[in-house]
C-alpha cells in the first residue's frame, strides 16, 4: 500500500491527492523493460546490422531477457565476432598492405578490400538466415560464438 509522500498516511495507489493533508501525490509509472516486446528473432537480426549491429549485441548479451536463450545469444556473439573481424581488417590488414610493394598502382588496397567484402556478405547472409528462423554457424566465428554460449551456461 502506498503512503503519502508528504505526512506519511497511507493513500490509494488512485489517489492523486492525500486525504489527510491535501499534498500531490505523484504518480509512479512502472518501469518496462524496453527489450520485453522485442522478439529472439528481431533481436538476433539486429546484432548482424553491418558495422553498428555490435552494439544491439553487447545490449542482447547484458540483458537479462535474453540471458538464457542459447539461440540469440549465439547470433549477438556471432555478430560480434564478425564486427571484430571488421576491425581486425580495418586496424591490422590494411596498414599491413599498404607498406607492402605490389606491382600495379593501388593493389595494396585489393586484399584488405577484398576481405571487406567478404565479412559484409557475412553480414547480410546472416540476416537473411536469421529472418527465416535458420541457424547458421559461419566457419571459424560460429564456432567461437558456440564455445562463448556454452562456457556461459
Amino acid at each position: 500500500m502506498p503512503y503519502c509522500c508528504q505526512c506519511g498516511q497511507s493513500v490509494g495507489s488512485s489517489d492523486t491527492f492525500c486525504a489527510v493533508c491535501g499534498a500531490r501525490q505523484p504518480r509512479s509509472n512502472p518501469v518496462q523493460d524496453t527489450l520485453s516486446s522485442i522478439s529472439g528473432r528481431t533481436a538476433s537480426l539486429l546484432c548482424y546490422i553491418p558495422v553498428v549491429g555490435w552494439v544491439a549485441a553487447i545490449v542482447v548479451l547484458a540483458a537479462a531477457r535474453f540471458r538464457h536463450d542459447t539461440q540469440v545469444r549465439f547470433h549477438a556473439f556471432q555478430g560480434l565476432y564478425l564486427f571484430v573481424a571488421w576491425l581486425i581488417v580495418d586496424w591490422v590488414l590494411d596498414p599491413v598492405f599498404s607498406f607492402s610493394v605490389f606491382p600495379g598502382p593501388h593493389m595494396h588496397r585489393v586484399v584488405p578490400q577484398l576481405f571487406r567484402v567478404i565479412i559484409f556478405i557475412g553480414w547480410i547472409f546472416m540476416m537473411v538466415k536469421v529472418s527465416h528462423d535458420e541457424t547458421y554457424k559461419l566457419p571459424i566465428l560460429g564456432e567461437l560464438a558456440e564455445k562463448s554460449v556454452s562456457e556461459q551456461r
